[in-house]
């Protein structure tokens, strides 16, 4: 799986012109299939439904039932499970298939994530166990959060712990910070995706890197990196991977590190002189003066017992 997950990152990296820097990914917008169907609020009968028509749409044809009925003539797509009403035929067939568009959208863009033409056919479920992993990589979020939530019930498997790891490890992809936050929301219950000391160490070491070279904090994926490290894995390994990025390279890296080694305070009080000494340094010498007063603001949150923190800052390229 590997191998094939590999082969899909090289294959949209060079369909991005070799570009490497990922893209900012919009929200989730979840979505929900069927519409409601309007045929219930003007009560049309099942013995109503005795027409028949045809849309095409995305080189498909797909089969309309009809009712015509003294409130307009309506059509029903079992196929898609949707309905629309018009005054005539044309005006409901019209209807219908813009009001399919959201989810030949979605079946497109799953088909086009696959590499595929067309329209996606299939569930999700069924899709063997790379198509899932490609699927965290979707443009649309809802749909990776899909994949995502199968794959969290397949964890104990072992099957996805390697490729999961490799997104992390991901430098090219262009979505990659969509997937890669479906891969930390994954693993912050670790030990159910790496069920040795081995495997968790490579995630806890790709977690940390990721933190380290972070060129952006886009869908949040940076922050969420810290949290998985100081507040959900919590690990000697982890520690030590979370305080050595509090001065890493990267600037939003660093800030995902401050703010994650307060909880990780509270989760592993035994690691409070090594988490005081390395926020005391970037309070002193980080060379992001916002960073210097975090770094200096959650010192004094940890060292008075505080039970919340000061709010990470944002850099002014951000706003």
């Amino acid at each position: 799986m590997v191998d094939g997950l590999l082969k899909f990152i090289d294959e949209a990296h060079s369909a991005n012109g070799g570009a490497s820097a990922p893209i900012k990914p919009t929200h989730r917008v979840p979505f929900h299939w069927p519409p409601h169907p309007i045929s219930y609020d003007y009560h049309v009968l099942a013995s109503d439904w005795t027409g028949k028509a045809q849309f095409d749409a995305h080189g498909k044809t797909f089969d309309v039932k009809v009712a015509r009925t003294p409130m307009g003539v309506f059509g029903r797509c079992e196929e898609i499970w949707n309905e629309a009403r018009g005054d005539t035929l044309e005006q409901m067939l019209d209807a219908l298939r813009e009001g399919c568009t959201p989810y030949f959208e979605r079946q497109r863009v799953i088909a086009k994530t696959l590499g595929q033409e067309g329209l996606f056919e299939g569930q999700i479920i069924d899709l063997p166990a790379l198509g899932l992993v490609k699927l965290l990589y979707c443009t649309d979020r809802d749909v990776a959060h899909d994949a995502h939530t199968i794959i969290e019930t397949k964890a104990s498997t072992g099957l996805f712990t390697d490729a999961l790891i490799e997104v992390l490890r991901d430098r090219k992809h262009p979505a990659r910070r969509i997937a890669q936050w479906c891969v930390l929301d994954m693993f912050e219950d670790l030990p159910a995706f790496c069920a040795t000391p081995d495997s968790q160490n490579k995630a806890i070491l790709a977690i940390r890197d990721l933190i380290w070279s972070a060129e952006d904090d886009y869908a949040r994926t940076i922050y969420k990196a810290g949290v998985v490290l100081g507040g959900h894995v919590c690990t000697e390994t982890a520690a030590d991977a979370l305080i050595a990025c509090v001065a890493a390279p990267s600037r939003v890296g660093r800030r995902a590190a401050i703010h994650a080694v307060f909880h990780l305070n509270e989760w592993m009080p035994s690691r409070k002189d090594a988490i005081l000494k390395a926020l005391e340094k970037a309070a002193s010498s980080d060379e992001e003066p916002q960073l210097r007063e975090f770094a200096a603001c959650m010192v004094r949150d940890i060292e008075s017992g505080a039970a919340e923190h000061v709010t990470e800052p944002v850099f002014p390229d951000e706003a």
